[in-house]
């Protein structure tokens, strides 16, 4: 852990920190022009990984805010880095978008449903009873079981929308076996992504606006965690967990100097 005068780099949830409902939070521009004026490495993280980096940024640049694909670091970008280096060159069953299929092609992975080393399973708005039975039949075969995130549900304008945790129980169920799960909360998508800019643990922060993936995931990479208020946690939320993180701010703003 460190002071906030010390960090040299930070990782920045997107969707309740920088972004809300497809609208850029107050502070969220200014905090990220400081970081560059000042020098300071910063990688986007999101757990979502229908899009790819360069989708992303065009979504946020549509929002106001500028940041390059290179400073985005998504679930499926972090699953890829995970294959490549448990099996350079493997080949994997999809059950994912573009995201995770465009991550897995630059790795130099083959997509197959014939006897692959992985079922990866991300987000998606598309998967059919054909592909799940498909790859319950491949788990229950010998493939390995992974799963970019696991969130249950996602937000939409609507409500509620089934993400990638539920699918996986879905096929956990199914087939008796648990995903190995990259994403938050799990601090290797963490140590990736410092690997990614050259940060350490001991001078770097994370901010998030969730107490399960976030600021758990932070603790545990060793990170100055900050929480922000503009997303999912609320004081309710925060006093279910017997972990804080450093900081707690009303918004990202807070941090501008």
């Amino acid at each position: 852990m460190t002071t906030r005068r010390k960090i040299e780099c930070w990782l920045t949830d997107m969707d309740g920190v920088l972004v809300h409902e497809g609208v850029a939070l107050p502070g969220a521009a200014e905090v990220l022009q400081q970081w560059k004026d000042q020098g300071l490495r910063y990688l986007v993280l999101t757990n979502n990984s229908i899009y790819t980096p360069r989708d992303l940024a065009a979504r946020l640049q549509a929002t106001g805010l500028n940041i390059p694909e290179e400073s985005i670091w998504t679930s499926a970008l972090a699953t890829a880095d995970f294959l490549h280096s448990q099996k350079p060159k493997g080949t994997a069953f999809v059950l994912g978008e573009a995201g995770m299929t465009t991550a897995l092609h630059e790795i130099g992975y083959v997509q197959t449903d014939v006897n692959p080393d992985y079922v990866v399973l991300g987000e998606t708005r598309n998967f059919n009873f054909d592909n799940l039975t498909k790859a319950i039949r491949l788990i229950n075969a010998g493939s390995r079981f992974i799963a970019t995130n696991p969130d249950a549900t996602g937000p939409s304008a609507d409500g509620p929308l089934p993400a990638t945790g539920s699918v996986a129980a879905l096929i956990t169920k199914a087939t008796g076996k648990e995903p190995y799960i990259v994403g938050k909360p799990n601090p290797m998508m963490f140590r990736s992504a410092m690997n990614k800019i050259n940060a350490h643990s001991e001078s770097t922060g994370m901010i998030g606006d969730r107490m399960d993936t976030d600021v758990v995931a932070g603790i545990e990479a060793g990170l100055h965690t900050v929480l922000v208020l503009t997303g999912i946690a609320d004081d309710t939320e925060i006093a279910k967990y017997p972990f804080r993180p450093n900081e707690i701010l009303n918004s990202i703003g807070d941090l501008l100097d």
